[in-house]
Order: structure tokens, then C-alpha cells, then sequence
């Protein structure tokens, strides 16, 4: 009886799966019918439609499974769905534009509220609270497009391209043919709704780890067990980490010790060495040398913030990589059903980016092995008086003398800004003296709203024109701090692209920029006049090179770090089966070998694991690339702005341009493509003013 009951259960399996794959099938029939189909309409509407009829009827038939319909139901849907009338073709695409608006707008403002508690400061966060943030109603959105023939419409009268159809032939496309384009890749992929839902699963759960990721640094000790952190200094990693070692060069050797300790702190998040109960728990001292953790005989927290932890001295358990592994498997099971980019990194190149990945690599490598890293180098060298150390490649010494020390600038900001409500208040001076018109800059303000951000802050689209973009940032009790501030400046600059690039563009399918590094432009071209709109604008003459240089190292670090997120994605689809434990080993290889290779003959240390600290490495997606090329393409704007002198009217010109290729959207922009060559040669002649 147990042996027939095995066999009976095993065959249900086996015809369940059996009627799946026969449901989610090609028909045999499609082909034939596919051919009969696209003579029709040929006679019908003239052969100057034939390549359009073909591509459009085979598009179709690629996307059709049994479960779609018949052989009468694709003919009938066909037969009736075909816009070859050119005026029934305008209004189709029309009707798109204005619904798809309408879809993503809703459905953006549904994802707002439902992660609202996870993402903003708003007091505990409940189980169900990360249940909601986990959830995206939007996933079953292109399942439900296919199944009631929405898709197909679209494939039938709109072409799908390729990459590189776009880089070749997109400079001569009209804005219509554009975003044309943009409405068929809306469905180039018929993913499953429940793969949609596991990604965004695991997105938003890897996305909660980072978000409480933090260190408690008056408990963090040095070698000898001494604090030299102030009281309730709560620092993110690695964000905070990262800043707070940087805020520390103007200190000489008490800033020195501490940044060997931030290093340190580091270094044992990245090889999961760090005992898990110090990880946002400020009821226990750590000293990150020993690694010897003990019951903090100090209290400078408050009742509600977690310190209850159960003591122990054991080591996160690979928690950071197991992370990165979920969002890897999650995102691998979209790769089926991407037959034009059939893995994640495909998808975040050709399709993201819209930049080869061998493209972006050549760009990173460029200024990797830039001669002028090592004369740089020996500059900074020069200035700190001393050899470099790994964490160096974060230096900001590059900067116009000034007064002004952090803890100066802390007290300004807090003064300027107590709340969230403060920095949303002073948002219109804020673009008048950016060079915005006052009324642009009223327009502005009216579609951004300030939140408290729970984590280190970022900037959320409006997605329709009836909302608005939210800007959120980090905000403590005493004020918002120069970091802070200094990421709310970051973030407005997105929000102000986004509402350009929504609000004012000619087509809602061209909304946006070409990609993620493009709007990470323009909120660096925001970023980088952060003390101008303090009032605290340096007249030292050589700011101008000291800021190329400063981005010209920004690139040179996290290029390295970009590296480290592309081979370690490369790495899990070479070895699909790996566990936690087995990536934490090859992440701290890859760290190490693209360390070696690049930093090492600058640096003269071998085998330092800092390059794979970035916090978007675990929870963004193979984001990080986007960074030095936001740089990059950053500096190739600004360096156009600063010859034309009016900062807010090429902002508006350029962002509501659309997303379009990047190197034609470049091209209008600046006149040229993309290039790394820009900020070399600025570096160069940097170096050579500074020198003299």
C-alpha cells in the first residue's frame, strides 16, 4: 500500500509538471500559421509594411504558449490587432503611453506606502511590516499583460531591438521611434509573476540586513581597550564607516588611530569574523583587534533601541554573503525567460546600462592603470607625510583649504536643519542658488517630498505626474549632521532629474535617463557644491584642480570595487550550487586578486579584502558599476556646464532629453560620447597646477 501510494503521488508530480511545460510550450502549430498570418496582412496593407508585419507577427508567435489560445485565437487576435492604418498606430501608442503612466504610478506609490515602515524613521518595525516591504504588487503585472493579450498587442505593432541596433542606428532615430522602443522592451521577457515576487523577496530582505547594519563606535575599542569615539555615534556600514574615515584626515594622529580601527571594523564584516552581537547593540565593548567582545559598563542608549541581545563572542555566520547568494538565485530565475539577455548580468549591461560589459570594464581599467594613479598617489603621500594605507583609497584631502572642521560643519547643518520638515522648507533657495530660476525652482520643490530615512538615505521617483519624488535622509534627534546633509544634497539631485525627466519630458515612455549612472551624475553634479550652498564656498585658486582630483581618486577606488561586483556575479554563474561559506572565500579571492593587480603597485601591501566592504554589493544588483561611470559621466557634464556657466537651464535641457542610448543622449548633452578621457586629462593638468 505505502509503495502504490508512492508511485500514485510520483505520478501526479510527473503529469503536473508534464501539463506545465505543455501549457507554457511553443505550439508545433505557430510556425506554419505564423507565415500564412504575415502574407495576409502583407496584401492587405502593401509591401512598404513587410518588414514591420514580419517582425511583428513573428514577436508574437516567440511569446505565444498553448495556454494562450488556439490556432483560431492567435489568428483572430491578429487578423483584429494589427494597426497597419498609420493613424490607428499613433493612437494605439497613445492609449499606451497614458495607461502605462497610470499603471506605474500606482502601483510606485503602492510600493512607497507598503515599505514605508521598513524604510523610514518611524518608530519599530513589526514582522509584518517586513512582509508588506517584501511584497510587490506590481509582479504579476506583465504575467497579467500576457494573459490578457496586452503584451501581444504591443509585440505585434511595436519592434523589439537590440543592442546593437541601438548603439548603431539609434543616433538617427526620431524621438517617437525612441520611445517606441522603450514601450516593445517593456515585454521583451514574459516572467513569471512568482519569480517577480521571489526577487523582490529577497531584494527587499537583503535590503532590511543592510539597512540595520550598524556599529556603535563608542564601544568600538583600539588596541590598548581605549573609546575614541563620541558617545552614541551610530555608524551604518559601510556608508557611515566609509565617511567617518574620511571625516577623520584633518585630525593628524588621533584621526590616524581611528581610521586603523574603522579599517579594522571593516575588514571583519567583510572575512565574517565580526561577532555577531556587536552588529547595532550598544550594550557590549568590541575591540576589533582581539576581537574580544564584553558587557559595556556604559549606557548612552535608550530603552527602545535594541541592545538585548543574548551575549555571545560567535561570529556572524556568513549572513552577508547567504544575502548576496538569495538575491543571486532569485535573479537567476528570471534567466529562462530572458531569451534577448539570459543572465543578470546580460540584463544589467545590455539592457540596464545599455554599455557592453566589456565596454565599461575597458572604461574602469582605463583609469586603473592611468600613470597618473601613482603621481597622485605620491601626492597624497606628500600631504599626509606619510606611506599610504589600504584605507587611503578613500582619501578627501583634495579639497579648497577651509575653516570648517566636520565637527564645525556638523553644528552648522544642525542648526540649519533640526528636521526633515527644515531641509524641505529651504529646498527653493536651495535651487535658486544652484542656478535654477525661482520659478523652476518653486516647480521643483512643489514635486519633491523629505522623509526620514531609517537607513542612510536615497530618492524614490514619483512614476506618474500626479505624485511627487521623495527625498530621504538620515535625520537623528539633534538635527540632521553634515553627513546627512551632505546625502540630502546628493539625493535632491536625483529628485530634481526625476521630475525633470517625468514632468517634462514629450514622451512617459522616454522618462528618466539612459541609466542608474546617469541620474548618479547628476546627483555628484548637486554633491559636489554641497558647502557653496552652506555659504561656505572656498576662494582658494586651486579648487578647481584640487576637485578633479578628488573625483579622479573617487574613480580609482571604486572602479576597483566595481570589478569586485562583476566578477563575484560572474563567479555564482560559474559555480550556480555554492554555499555561503564556499562566495565569502571567493568574494575575499576576487577582493584580493583585483587588489593586487591594481592597488598594490600604488599602495606597495598585498592581499587587502577592503575593495568588497560596498554594502551595494549585497543588496543593489550588480549596482555598483554604476558609481565611477556616474562619475565619470558627471565630470563630462560638469566640464560642459562650467564652459557654458548656467548650471539649472542644462540641467532642464539635458534631463528632459529622455532614455535614450547613453552615447547618443551624451552627444546632445555635451557633444560627445562617453569618455573616461575627460576626467584624465583634467586630472592630468590638476596634477600639474598643484605640483607647481
Amino acid at each position: 500500500m505505502k509503495n502504490f501510494l508512492s508511485v500514485t503521488i510520483l505520478f501526479f508530480i510527473l503529469f503536473g509538471i508534464t501539463f506545465m511545460k505543455a501549457q507554457t510550450a511553443k505550439p508545433n502549430w505557430i510556425e506554419g500559421l505564423t507565415q500564412k498570418l504575415t502574407q495576409q496582412l502583407i496584401q492587405k496593407y502593401g509591401e512598404t509594411q513587410k518588414l514591420k508585419i514580419e517582425k511583428g507577427v513573428t514577436q508574437v508567435a516567440e511569446f505565444w504558449r498553448e495556454s494562450d489560445g488556439s490556432q483560431k485565437d492567435f489568428e483572430d487576435f491578429v487578423t483584429a490587432n494589427y494597426a497597419g492604418d498609420p493613424d490607428t498606430h499613433n493612437q494605439l501608442f497613445e492609449r499606451f503611453e497614458y495607461l502605462l503612466e497610470q499603471t506605474d504610478g500606482h502601483f510606485n506609490k503602492l510600493n512607497l506606502d507598503y515599505r514605508r515602515q521598513a524604510d523610514l524613521e518611524l518608530g519599530p518595525i513589526l514582522p509584518v511590516d517586513e512582509i508588506f516591504a517584501g511584497y510587490d504588487p506590481s509582479a504579476h503585472i506583465n504575467d497579467d499583460f500576457f494573459q490578457n493579450k496586452i503584451a501581444f498587442v504591443v509585440l505585434l505593432n511595436f519592434p523589439l531591438t537590440t543592442l546593437e541596433d541601438r548603439l548603431s542606428k539609434g543616433e538617427s532615430w526620431m524621438r517617437k521611434d525612441w520611445a517606441e522602443t522603450r514601450l516593445a522592451h517593456r515585454f521583451a521577457k514574459r516572467i513569471p509573476a512568482e519569480v517577480n515576487l521571489a526577487i523582490g523577496e529577497a531584494s527587499a530582505k537583503s535590503a532590511a540586513y543592510i539597512a540595520g547594519y550598524n556599529v556603535w563606535m563608542h564601544h568600538v575599542l583600539n588596541e590598548k581597550g581605549e573609546r575614541l569615539f563620541p558617545e552614541k555615534m551610530r555608524l551604518l556600514s559601510h556608508w557611515n564607516l566609509r565617511d567617518e574615515l574620511k571625516a577623520n584626515y584633518p585630525l593628524e594622529k588621533v584621526g590616524l588611530e581611528k581610521q586603523r580601527i574603522i579599517q579594522k571594523v571593516m575588514e571583519r564584516i567583510v572575512t565574517q569574523t565580526i561577532p555577531e552581537i556587536v552588529i547595532d547593540n550598544p550594550a557590549v565593548d568590541w575591540n576589533p583587534f582581539t576581537n574580544e567582545v564584553k558587557i559595556s559598563s556604559i549606557k548612552d542608549y535608550t530603552e527602545n533601541q535594541k541592545a538585548g541581545k543574548s551575549f555571545s563572542e560567535k561570529a556572524e555566520p556568513n549572513t552577508r554573503y547567504q544575502m548576496l547568494l538569495d538575491d543571486f538565485k532569485a535573479s537567476k530565475q528570471a534567466d529562462p525567460y530572458s531569451p534577448t539577455a539570459k543572465t543578470m548580468i546580460e540584463r544589467k549591461f545590455n539592457e540596464n546600462r545599455e554599455i557592453p560589459e566589456v565596454r565599461v570594464k575597458e572604461i574602469l581599467e582605463s583609469v586603473l592603470t592611468s600613470p597618473l594613479v601613482k603621481e597622485t598617489a605620491l601626492l597624497i603621500e606628500k600631504r599626509l607625510g606619510r606611506p599610504l594605507e589600504p584605507f587611503d583609497i578613500w582619501y578627501n584631502g583634495f579639497k579648497p583649504k577651509s575653516k570648517y572642521s566636520e565637527a564645525d560643519l556638523d553644528k552648522i547643518v544642525e542648526k540649519k536643519y533640526p528636521t526633515p520638515q527644515a531641509y524641505q522648507k529651504d529646498i527653493p533657495n536651495l535651487l535658486i542658488k544652484l542656478g535654477f530660476t525661482k520659478e523652476k525652482a518653486k516647480f521643483l520643490a512643489s514635486n519633491i517630498e523629505v522623509d526620514p530615512a531609517r537607513g542612510s538615505g536615497h530618492a524614490w521617483g514619483a512614476g506618474m505626474r500626479s505624485e511627487k519624488a521623495h527625498l530621504r535622509t538620515r535625520v537623528d534627534k539633534s538635527g540632521m549632521n553634515y553627513k546627512g546633509y551632505n546625502i540630502a544634497i546628493h539625493e535632491m539631485g536625483h529628485n530634481v532629474e526625476q521630475t525633470f525627466s517625468l514632468n517634462s519630458i514629450d514622451h512617459f515612455m522616454l522618462q528618466g535617463v539612459p541609466n542608474t549612472a546617469f541620474t548618479e551624475a547628476f546627483a555628484f553634479l548637486f554633491q559636489s557644491r554641497d558647502l557653496a550652498l552652506l555659504g561656505l564656498q572656498s576662494e582658494d585658486e586651486n579648487a578647481e584642480a584640487l576637485h578633479a582630483l578628488q573625483d579622479f581618486w573617487a574613480v580609482y577606488e571604486i572602479a576597483g570595487v566595481s570589478l569586485v561586483d562583476i566578477e563575484a556575479w560572474h563567479w555564482m554563474y560559474e559555480h550556480p550550487d555554492a554555499n555561503a561559506e564556499q562566495l565569502k572565500e571567493a568574494v575575499l579571492t576576487i577582493s584580493k586578486n583585483i587588489w593586487n593587480k591594481f592597488y598594490t603597485p600604488v599602495f606597495k601591501i598585498k592581499d587587502v579584502v577592503l575593495l568588497g566592504i560596498y554594502s551595494h554589493m549585497i543588496d543593489s544588483f550588480l549596482y555598483l558599476p554604476d558609481y565611477p561611470l556616474g562619475h565619470i559621466i558627471s565630470f563630462q557634464i560638469d566640464e560642459h556646464i562650467k564652459q557654458t556657466g548656467n548650471l539649472g537651464k542644462e540641467f532642464e535641457r539635458m534631463a528632459t532629453f529622455g532614455s535614450v542610448s547613453p552615447d547618443v543622449w551624451m552627444k546632445h548633452a555635451t557633444g560627445s560620447p562617453v569618455s573616461e578621457k575627460f576626467l584624465l586629462d583634467a586630472a592630468k593638468k590638476a596634477l600639474e597646477k598643484i605640483k607647481n
